[in-house]
This record gives C-alpha cells, structure tokens and sequence, in this order.
C-alpha cells in the first residue's frame, strides 16, 4: 500500500517504490520511470497560469494564507492586516 502506516508513522515512498509497487516490471514497457509514473496514474501534470509561477506571487499568496490563518486562530479577523 503506498504510504504504508508502520509504528503509526506514515512511510514515505519514492517515486520509483511507487511505480514498482503498482507495475514491478515497468522498464521493460516505459523508457523512463517519469513515463511510468504518468500512464500509471501516479504523477500527473497540471496546466497553471504562468504568473502563478513567478515565486513572487507564490510568496505572497502563502504569506496571505497564513497571515489570515494566524488572525482566524486569534479572533482577529475584524482587524486589517498591518502593511
């Protein structure tokens, strides 16, 4: 099973354990593990707007959902957030 529980920790598997868990002889199919993983359902790609990209704008829209988590835990919702 992937992320198998042992010990009541969550296992953290690699791509290839994934894939060879699924299909152990997938070399003998797919030229690359990534192309394995793709057909198998494992990994999959995902269209996104090109200006999410830019780590900039990942940051800030991280620092805007923890800012509005740790004013959610706080009861300070009401309140604007400081520039």
């Amino acid at each position: 099973m992937p992320g198998s529980l042992s010990g009541g920790k969550l296992d953290a598997m690699t791509l290839k354990e994934l894939v060879d868990e699924i299909f152990p002889e997938w070399q003998r199919w797919y030229p690359s593990l990534f192309d394995a993983a793709v057909d198998l359902g494992v990994i999959r790609a995902r269209v996104c707007d090109p200006s999410s990209l830019l780590l900039s704008n990942r940051h800030a829209s991280v620092r805007a959902a923890a800012e509005h988590a740790h004013r959610r835990k706080w009861s300070a919702e009401e309140n604007e957030p400081e520039e």
